[in-house]
Order: structure tokens, then C-alpha cells, then sequence
């Protein structure tokens, strides 16, 4: 699958993006986590997508993070996080059988054992991994106010939650203001990322847990 230009960060692991791809395009068209219709735009809709929230020069994931991608389905954005940044300890929740299986032979065929980690399970329910990430993120899984419950648990003090939204991000956020102050998240913000790479830019939630350090 032919890819659009990219930025200068991702060019040294087009490969293995490209592999990643190729998977999505076959497999998981198969498997019904990728619609058909999905197939013609995986790069600009979902693969640059996912990446350019994790480009080192946003500042968004910090170097050498570890990493928990909730509800992460085909592997957007945790898988794409993971191939574009070898630094980054990457761990896939995913409650669906099928879908985690997938996730598990993606990992194996693109080598990633040693940085990924699939988990079956619900952020809610992996008590195991609470409290000990850096970032968590999620893209397309539930309102914020019911996400927040999944995901912050998972969040050790002072990590940060990235959330992937659509166009109504501001509007959960608002909706979402006793769930925000009942889980501690401070500087609750709403970012467009991905100029020129991305159009539409791809809109995150960002907070933090836990007081101002």
C-alpha cells in the first residue's frame, strides 16, 4: 500500500509501518476490525492519524514512556505509537477475544514482543496494571466521561491521559466536569495536532492526574 509523504521523524520506520499496514489491509479487513471503505485512506485517516500524537516534537509522550492504548481494537493508535517510537514501552488492553488475538500475531509478525504487550481485559478490570502507567491513551472507545473510568486507573500520579476525539471533544470535556474532578485530572485542555500531515487535524483530550508537582 502506497503511503503519502511523511514527516522527517517517521521516514526510518516506514517499513515496518508499511508491513503494519499491509496487515490492516488484509487481515483485519477480514477480521472486520478495518471496513473495506477504510482501505483507501489507513494512512492519512488512521496511521498519521494515531502518529502524529506521538511525534516527539509535540512533547505529548515523553521519551521512554510507558504506555496503555484502552479499548485498542485493530491497534490505533497503541500499535502505531509503537512502531514509530522504539523507545516507548507499549501495553494493548482490548476485551474481545478476537480482536486481542489479532493484536497478539500482529505483534509477533512485526517483532514487537520485546515492547508490546497485549492484555486481555478491561482497562477497569487489569487491577495488576493500575496506577503504573505513564500515558494512557484510547481513540474512538466511549465518551469521556464514561472513558475516564477505563483509562485513569491506570495512570500512576502525575501520568497524563490523551484521548483521541472527533469534533465534539470541547463539548465532552464539558459534559464531563464532575467525572474530571472526581478522578483528580487538572489542566484539562483540548489540542489539534498534526499540521500539515493530518486534515482534519487529529483532536486529543489531554489531562493529568493528580496534583501540580
Amino acid at each position: 500500500m502506497k503511503h503519502p509523504e511523511l514527516p522527517a521523524w517517521l521516514t526510518p520506520h516506514v517499513d515496518s509501518l508499511d508491513a503494519y499496514a499491509d496487515i490492516l489491509a488484509t487481515t483485519g479487513v477480514e477480521h472486520g476490525l478495518i471496513g473495506p471503505r477504510e482501505v483507501p485512506r489507513l494512512w492519512s485517516r488512521h496511521l498519521l492519524n494515531s502518529a502524529v500524537v506521538a511525534d516527539p516534537a509535540a512533547g505529548l509522550v515523553p521519551e521512554r514512556s510507558t504506555v496503555a492504548d484502552v479499548g485498542s481494537g485493530a491497534g490505533l493508535p497503541g500499535l502505531v505509537w509503537a512502531l514509530a517510537r522504539p523507545d516507548l514501552q507499549v501495553t494493548l488492553i482490548e476485551p474481545l477475544l478476537r480482536r486481542a488475538t489479532f493484536l497478539g500475531e500482529v505483534v509477533q509478525q512485526l517483532a514487537l514482543e520485546s515492547r508490546v504487550t497485549v492484555v486481555r481485559g478491561r482497562g477497569e478490570e487489569v487491577r495488576a496494571l493500575w496506577g503504573t502507567f505513564d500515558v494512557v491513551t484510547a481513540r474512538a472507545v466511549a465518551p469521556l466521561g464514561k472513558l475516564l473510568g477505563w483509562t485513569v486507573p491506570l495512570l500512576h500520579d502525575g501520568g497524563r491521559l490523551l484521548a483521541l476525539k472527533g469534533q465534539q471533544a470541547a463539548e465532552e470535556v464539558a459534559g464531563a466536569t464532575a467525572e474530571l474532578r472526581t478522578f483528580g485530572m487538572r489542566d484539562v485542555s483540548v489540542l489539534q495536532i498534526g499540521a500539515p500531515w493530518v486534515d482534519p487535524q487529529t483532536t486529543v483530550v489531554s489531562a493529568w492526574l493528580g496534583a501540580a508537582h
